[in-house]
């Protein structure tokens, strides 16, 4: 059981890696990151505001959910980096026991 919790773990630090990465792009080509409104989303459909979008900058067709099946946390900006991707891993929000956060950028 607890191999099944370490896999899931690592799955969830390289899809919030792969969505530090696609923001980088996101970013060079428009000059800002997505809001949080816009939130992951924008990485893989157009918004509004992006007016020099150059994606998909994620392979997928849309944002994947972390491995335990909840959507990622974007927080624009971040409490220590202009932004945070955070997974509440197998707890709920505001179980920071299990919670897989972003490093700092």
């Amino acid at each position: 059981m607890s191999y099944l919790g370490d896999s899931k773990v690592k799955a969830a630090k390289i899809q919030i890696e792969s969505f530090s990465a696609a923001l980088d792009l996101y970013y060079l080509d428009n000059g800002a990151y997505p809001t949080a409104s816009e939130s992951l989303t924008a990485l893989v459909q157009r918004p509004p505001s992006a007016a020099a979008w150059n994606g998909p900058y994620l392979r997928t067709g849309s944002a994947p959910d972390d491995p335990w099946g909840h959507p990622y946390v974007y927080k624009v900006p971040g409490d220590h980096a202009p932004y945070e991707i955070d997974s509440y891993g197998a707890g709920t929000a505001g179980d920071s026991q299990s919670m897989i956060k972003s490093a700092s950028r």
